[in-house]
């Protein structure tokens, strides 16, 4: 039978990018059919080969963020290997980097010099600040990201110092902004043959990520309400997400508004309590800090009566929106993630196993997306540079002159 080709099938991407915000993009092409070519260091490779390597396995995040690309190992500072990257680069339709600012215009692959040997090119260029403004020339990470872009207060506990979390939230979210950037630059460079620079940072994700709720921020200028409690709205028109704990301290998490939040405390047998403290109306929250923790504390041990699954019944045979607060390992287990796909397994032969990854977050009805996994160090060069026209010798002799 034979196999649909992914939706980007006939595009052809040349990064030089490391770190997880400058690969992800191009993984998440390789996903929908992309040819992808990462170029690394000779005999070292991209450093992230050795992070967090488990036993019998290869790099958890080399594999997340490299799968289904192919490895060319290039010494970008030989002038014989640049001019292989000038060759891929006349072929490609898409280059990324993320270098730290400059960095790449000095060694001779920015934006101005490939898009003369290619101008219909799509360059996608990823820093920590943003091109511009007074922090633009210094280096980001995922943590810097977090911090200067709201994350840290979305779940902050009130009374306590806010922190960055474990995932990598500015890295992901600069990689798909990246990603649907470079998307919509192919588009205007396949309706005009003209290419441009597609410019994306850690820290303006974080700002994208923040959403609607960053807008009532500034508009109200003031920081929003922090905790086990998101409150939205107006009194007359109120609304909230709220977390809470079951008897064995199982959290879960619903949202209403003011029209549902009687039917829905009534459906739980909850409302006459509610009534007796002043919380008939869901609306005097939104104007009383007292009103809110009371609240919060009724329905505290309202809900420590029962179990979770309970609770989360009843409000889902309500109709209100709930679900329980899953750990990652209980999100990768979930029955919704499993059954969409969105975490499914791949084979490594060389290991002997089959392991749990992402999957797709998409689903195309026509050309799915293919799972791979990440490459060995350089094991496409030999085919890439072939496919260029170098013969064996010629390749031999970039081998042995480190040039590749």
């Amino acid at each position: 039978m034979k196999q649909n080709k992914g939706p980007l099938d006939g595009v052809k991407v040349v990064s030089c990018s490391t770190a997880q915000a400058g690969t992800v993009p191009y993984s998440l092409m390789a996903d929908l059919g992309a040819e992808v070519i990462k170029v690394e260091i000779p005999g070292i490779g991209d450093n992230s080969r050795t992070q967090s390597v488990l036993p019998g396995l290869p790099s958890t995040f080399f594999e997340t963020n490299n799968r289904g690309v192919k490895s060319l190992t290039l010494n970008l500072k030989d002038p014989r290997a640049l001019e292989i990257l000038y060759k891929l680069v006349a072929q490609a339709d898409v280059f990324g980097q993320n270098f730290r600012p400059g960095a790449a215009d000095k060694n001779g692959f920015g934006y101005e010099a490939l898009k003369k040997i290619n101008p219909k090119l799509v360059y996608a260029s990823i820093s920590g600040y943003g091109p511009d403004g007074p922090n633009a020339a210094l280096p980001g990470t995922d943590a810097m990201g977090q911090a200067l872009g709201g994350i840290a207060e979305a779940y902050a506990t009130p009374g306590q110092p806010l922190r960055t979390g474990v995932v990598s939230v500015a890295d992901e979210t600069c990689a798909y902004l990246t990603f649907g950037g470079i998307l919509a630059a192919l588009h205007s460079a396949e309706k005009t043959g003209v290419g441009q620079k597609v410019e994306t940072s850690l820290l303006g994700g974080q700002i994208r990520l923040m959403g609607w709720t960053l807008t009532t921020t500034m508009w109200k200028d003031q920081n929003p309400v922090t905790g086990q409690v998101r409150v939205a709205g107006t009194a007359d028109k109120p609304a909230i997400s709220a977390n809470f704990a079951d008897q064995n301290g199982k959290p879960f998490v619903f949202q209403l508004n003011g029209k549902t939040w009687q039917a829905a405390m009534t459906a739980l047998g909850f409302y006459e309590e509610l009534i007796a403290v002043g919380l008939a109306d869901l609306g005097v929250i939104v104007t009383s800090e007292e009103m809110r923790e009371t609240m919060l504390s009724t329905l505290d041990v309202c809900f420590a009566r029962g179990q979770r699954d309970q609770w989360v019944g009843i409000l889902r045979e309500a109709d209100i929106v709930t679900a329980p607060v899953n750990t990652m390992l209980e999100a990768s287990n979930d029955p919704d993630v499993l059954a969409n796909g969105y975490i499914t397994e791949v084979e490594y032969p060389e290991h002997n196993k089959k392991v749990k990854v992402h999957g797709s977050p998409w689903k195309f009805s026509e050309t799915p997306a293919q799972i791979g996994i990440a490459p060995k160090l350089g094991e496409s060069t030999d085919n890439i540079l072939s496919d260029l026209g170098y013969s064996e010798a010629e390749i031999k002799d970039l081998r042995n002159g480190g040039a590749v």
